[in-house]
């Protein structure tokens, strides 16, 4: 069979040394690719997800991504979104413009701008807004049994559905500590996300003082009945929940920071910007490419 190569990067985002972040596979030159072609490529790389960069559709863009998961494809998602805009960038592309990226993907278009100095690979993008749903009361004791805690605290925030194109169960927890030790039961973890029509559960948590960062944050993704897993840095999920402070009327401030990943060895590190003057959430974080080479397609 007839291959063809084209250049292939694999990035560590939400980071600024290698192996502490969360990996995504970049492919270029991806429009002849088809839709299933694109999947079994992902299924390949077997990351959290895998991004192909495609010519936009729409004018106003730079660019258009498709980004898959080894099991589907997301209509957005947010470290492929930073980690795609750095490969891209350091591959030699020129923005339209010299102070912002415009990516196109299933949920619109998403800005992305890069951050002071400008050669630290720190870029943010602005998060698309989120519906809010409160997750039913009923649901609070199944919760607790399905995360094996007895702290999570429905008081502050009550737990809620948060969709920005990737959907996911926020809950808060009294203490990072008790964050960090959640071990989940899959079976009943994987029903109640499935009941409520959603990919994930976001565990967060308030540092005292600041500590590392504001906030403590876990992602746990579902996919099928017992497929749990945790994602080692998650920019829709914290996209998500700066959404729902805000809703709530409990903003940390106008600018907050996220340690994400402690519980699976990572050091992931996101930061939060309330741009109210420009009607904008802004989610950021370092990227640096690990491996830079070309891969074979067919």
């Amino acid at each position: 069979m007839s291959v063809r190569r084209v250049r292939f990067k694999q990035v560590d985002v939400f980071s600024a040394k290698p192996y502490r972040g969360n990996a995504l596979a970049v492919i270029f030159d991806a429009d002849t690719l088809s839709t299933d072609e694109m999947q079994r490529v992902a299924r390949w790389t077997n990351l959290s997800e895998t991004t192909f960069i495609c010519t936009p559709t729409d004018p106003a863009a730079d660019y258009l991504v498709r980004i898959f998961t080894p099991a589907y494809e997301l209509p957005f998602a947010g470290h492929p979104t930073l980690g795609t805009a750095h490969a891209l960038v350091e591959s030699g592309y020129q923005p339209r413009h010299a102070d912002r990226l415009v990516q196109q993907c299933g949920v619109g278009l998403v800005e992305i701008e890069p951050r002071e100095p400008r050669d630290s690979g720190v870029r943010a993008f602005a998060a698309p807004r989120a519906r809010i749903e409160p997750l039913p009361p009923s649901e609070y004791q199944a919760l607790n049994a399905a995360l094996a805690t007895d702290e999570i605290d429905t008081t502050r925030i009550a737990p809620s559905k948060v969709d920005n194109g990737v959907k996911w169960l926020a809950v808060g927890l009294a203490s990072p500590e008790a964050c960090v030790a959640v071990k989940p039961d899959a079976a009943a973890l994987s029903r109640i996300v499935q009941r409520a029509g959603m990919n994930g559960v976001a565990l967060y948590a308030p540092h005292p003082d600041g500590g590392p960062a504001t906030y403590e944050v876990r992602c746990i993704c579902v996919e099928g009945d017992l497929a749990v897993y945790e994602d080692p840095v998650t920019g829709s999920a914290n996209a998500g929940l700066a959404s729902l402070f805000d809703s709530r009327a409990c903003r940390p401030g106008s600018r907050y920071t996220v340690r994400q990943g402690t519980a699976i060895g990572r050091d992931g590190r996101v930061f939060v910007e309330y741009d109210d003057a420009r009607g904008k959430i802004w989610i950021g974080g370092a990227s640096i490419t690990v491996v830079d080479g070309t891969i074979a397609l067919p």
